[in-house]
């Protein structure tokens, strides 16, 4: 998977009881932003390199005296151009001043410039957005952008009206987003019209004498979209080969076996072999798609695929992809996927936009021809840089409104920014042995997160610091 990830789960949640007790520690772990740690990969950084990192503790207290004292040069640039201020330390930068367009902003992590007169927005990551940590009081000139292109797991408030509202800008999955990432895991068309790691129909079906028709690769288990639940129904009407640690039925070659395997050539050859992979997301939202999604396309594997119910807005041809969506249950997909297995022309249907090396779907190319980011590409700026510079562009546009004697534009997000309904379990979910997970937590998880969105959103108002003891005393006053 390229981009942030963070994929540990807190294992010790596991065997503890539901209970309300459990919901509130589950709830401050999440806010601690330790219920996943991400993966920073080689299109996010600025050297390229993939490294696995954790934000260092030491960069979240306020900076001590020490930090204070600034150069010749950064003084000069903190005094002359607009500070952006990463509340979140996501860059790890404690200074730079960077170019956007005819725009330059200086960015930091620096909190000692929290009340620098410059100072004019500050610039969030989503799966750290914490209640313990804000930058009150807000005053008046002070902007907040979100960056979250993570699954709502990450922090339910974010997705409820109240906080979503917050933030003048954000950067989300969503396309409604003032800066779309809902192809941050794709790299470009011709990654999809691509035949490198295509294998002929005729070899699949001669694969087929050791191989199910179907493959699923999950380490991320027992999500709120009930993947899980799903498949292993799936699997009483037809054979699935299971390779990751959900479901596990079948092992890759040791050599592929950490999950940052994923993306490579040798995974990829035999993922390809497979004519269809079961492509679920971790969450049902629209408008999240991740590479769960794309890598079975630029393989020329069939993708029957659950999450965004947007999908059908982003499929590189109107038949290119099996929607679960479309099938009452289980057992209807099992017979479709069967009849396609034993037909060739009916499978070849779904990848004949590939063997033509067309993509028809014009609001996906749109997308990829007018983003201002790039994927893997050391050409383009990534989605980190563009969401600065927005942030940055639009800091400027009020400032020179401001100089004509204008009154500032004013930005804000709305619902539509995140949106994801409650997690809900299937019907025939009753398979899986109870309380054997978290997966029974993400509903009532989903409903305090309400809670949580109404407090937070009532002590922001307030405009001054709060503590914790105050957030959770609010959230349970009932």
């Amino acid at each position: 998977m390229v981009w942030i990830q963070r994929r540990k789960l807190l294992a010790s949640c596991l065997c503890i009881p539901a209970s309300v007790f459990l919901l509130v520690t589950l709830q401050v772990v999440v806010e601690l932003g330790k219920f996943e740690r991400k993966k920073f990969k080689s299109s996010n950084l600025r050297d390229g390199q993939a490294k696995m990192e954790e934000e260092p503790a030491h960069l979240y207290p306020l900076p001590g005296k020490e930090a204070l004292t600034l150069d010749r040069k950064t003084q000069l640039e903190t005094d002359s151009y607009p500070i952006m201020l990463w509340w979140s330390p996501l860059t790890g930068e404690t200074g730079r001043l960077g170019q956007c367009g005819a725009d330059a902003c200086f960015f930091t992590i620096n909190r000692t410039f929290l009340h620098h007169p410059m100072t004019k927005a500050f610039l969030f990551y989503g799966t750290d957005f914490n209640i313990d940590s804000l930058p009150l009081p807000r005053k008046a000139h002070h902007d907040w952008a979100l960056f979250h292109e993570e699954s709502p797991k990450n922090n339910y408030k974010l997705f409820h009206k109240p906080v979503i509202t917050l933030f003048n800008y954000t950067a989300t999955f969503s396309r409604h987003s003032h800066l779309p990432l809902t192809t941050q895991y794709l790299e470009g068309v011709e990654v999809l019209k691509s035949r490198r790691y295509l294998v002929p129909l005729r070899s699949k079906n001669n694969l087929r004498r050791r191989l199910a028709p179907l493959v699923y690769v999950q380490s991320d288990c027992d999500t709120p979209s009930d993947r899980d639940s799903y498949v292993r129904e799936l699997m009483t009407y037809i054979e699935v080969d299971s390779y990751g640690e959900c479901l596990r039925n079948k092992d890759l070659p040791q050599q592929l076996k950490n999950p940052a395997s994923m993306d490579a050539d040798g995974f990829y050859r035999i993922i390809a072999q497979y004519k269809f992979i079961l492509a679920f997301e971790n969450a049902v939202c629209d408008d999240y798609i991740t590479e769960k999604f794309w890598r079975p396309l630029k393989l020329g594997v069939v993708p029957v695929y659950y999450g965004s119910p947007s999908i059908a807005d982003w499929l590189p041809s109107n038949r290119s992809a099996i929607l679960v969506s479309e099938f009452a249950h289980p057992r209807e997909l099992a017979s479709y996927i069967r009849q396609l297995d034993h037909d060739d022309r009916l499978y070849e249907a779904y990848i004949e936009w590939k063997l033509k090396g067309e993509v028809s779907n014009p609001r996906l190319l749109t997308a990829l021809r007018e983003r201002k980011w790039g994927v893997q590409d050391v050409h383009q700026d990534n989605y980190i840089d563009a969401f600065e510079c927005m942030v940055c562009s639009k800091v400027w546009d009020n400032i020179r409104l401001l100089e004509k004697g204008l009154p500032p534009k004013r930005w804000k997000a709305d619902v539509t920014h995140l949106s994801c309904p409650e997690p809900a379990v299937f019907a025939f979910s009753s398979l899986a042995p109870r309380w054997s997970s978290l997966r029974d937590m993400w509903i009532p998880s989903f409903e305090q997160s309400k809670k949580e969105a109404q407090a937070l959103r009532w002590l922001v108002d307030r405009n001054k610091n709060f503590s914790a003891q105050e957030f959770w005393a609010l959230v349970f006053k009932d």
